[in-house]
C-alpha cells in the first residue's frame, strides 16, 4: 500500500486566520514579570490596562493541512466511534475567539482514522479489508454555552508517513439539517490534534493498535508537528482510569480569529 498523500505532505499552511491557545497568562502577571530583578512592581491602573490584558492571555498558532481524507456532509453527533474498537478517548475542545472569549454554537467538526490506521470513505489505503460507511469515526458537535464541545470517539490509529493525530474544523453560523448533518455557515479554522508519544506508546501495545504492521511514525519525526505544544495542536490527555485500556481524555483550547 502506498499512501502518497499524507506520506509527502505539503509544509504546514499559516492561513490569514489564525489560532490561539488560552494561556492564562493576565497582562498584570507580564508586566511584573518583565519588571527588573528586585525592583518593586509599579502600581497598575486596571482602567488603562484592561484593553492590553485582552490581548496578552493568548498565544498565536498556525493552522495545519487538511490533508486528504476529508468528506463533505458529516453528522452532527457528540458520538463518532460507530462500534469501532479502541481505547476510549474524550475530546473536550473549547473555542475562544482572539479576545479569549468563548464562543458557543461554533460546530467542532473532527475526523480521524481507526485503530488500523483506515479512515471511512477510504478504507484499503492501509492495507485492510474491513466495512467502508464512510461515515466512522467522522462528525462534530456544537459548542455548549461555555464554548465546548464534548466528542466522543476512540484513540486513533496511524498509517504510513504520519504520527497518530485527528483532524478538526471550527465552523460558525451553520445550519443544521433534517438528516442529522449541517449546511452553511463561514469555516474559521482547520487544524490537527496531536498525541503525546508516552502515551501512545502504551496505547500502540494493545490490541486493536498492536496489529497494525505499518511502521508508526512517532511524533518527533512528524512532518506535520513542528513541535510547539499546545499552541501546534498537542492536547492534554488525562488517564479515565488505573490502566491504559481505560481510556483518555483530550483537552485543549482552540482560539479562532473571526476577522
Amino acid at each position: 500500500m502506498t499512501d502518497t498523500p499524507e506520506a509527502t505532505p505539503t509544509p504546514p499552511q499559516i492561513g490569514r486566520r489564525t489560532v490561539l491557545i488560552a494561556t492564562g497568562v493576565t497582562a498584570a502577571g507580564l508586566a511584573v514579570a518583565a519588571a527588573a530583578p528586585g525592583s518593586a512592581p509599579a502600581a497598575l491602573d486596571t482602567a488603562d490596562t484592561a484593553p492590553v490584558a485582552a490581548a496578552a492571555v493568548c498565544t498565536l498558532t498556525k493552522e495545519m493541512t487538511e490533508g486528504p481524507y476529508y468528506l463533505d456532509g458529516a453528522l452532527v453527533r457528540s458520538d463518532i466511534t460507530e462500534s469501532k474498537p479502541g481505547i476510549p478517548l474524550k475530546l473536550a475542545l473549547t473555542v475562544v475567539n482572539s479576545a479569549c472569549a468563548v464562543i458557543p454554537d461554533a460546530l467542532v467538526e473532527i475526523w480521524h482514522c481507526d485503530a488500523l490506521g483506515e479512515y471511512s470513505g477510504y478504507v484499503g489505503n492501509n492495507g485492510h479489508n474491513e466495512a467502508d460507511d464512510g461515515t466512522f469515526l467522522r462528525g462534530g458537535v456544537l459548542t455548549n454555552s461555555s464554548g465546548v464541545a464534548n466528542i466522543t470517539t476512540i484513540y486513533p490509529g496511524w498509517y504510513r508517513g504520519r504520527c497518530i493525530h485527528i483532524h478538526v474544523k471550527v465552523h460558525t453560523g451553520v445550519t443544521l439539517t433534517s438528516d442529522g448533518s449541517f449546511t452553511g455557515g463561514t469555516e474559521l479554522h482547520t487544524g490537527q490534534l496531536f498525541f503525546d508519544e508516552s502515551v501512545t506508546t502504551k496505547v500502540a501495545a494493545i490490541s486493536p493498535y498492536s496489529t497494525n504492521t505499518v511502521t508508526r511514525t512517532t511524533l518527533s519525526q512528524d512532518s506535520i508537528y513542528d513541535g510547539g505544544g499546545a499552541a501546534s495542536g498537542l492536547l492534554t490527555l488525562t488517564a479515565l482510569g488505573s490502566s491504559t485500556s481505560s481510556g483518555y481524555t483530550g483537552k485543549l483550547t482552540l482560539g479562532v480569529s473571526q476577522s
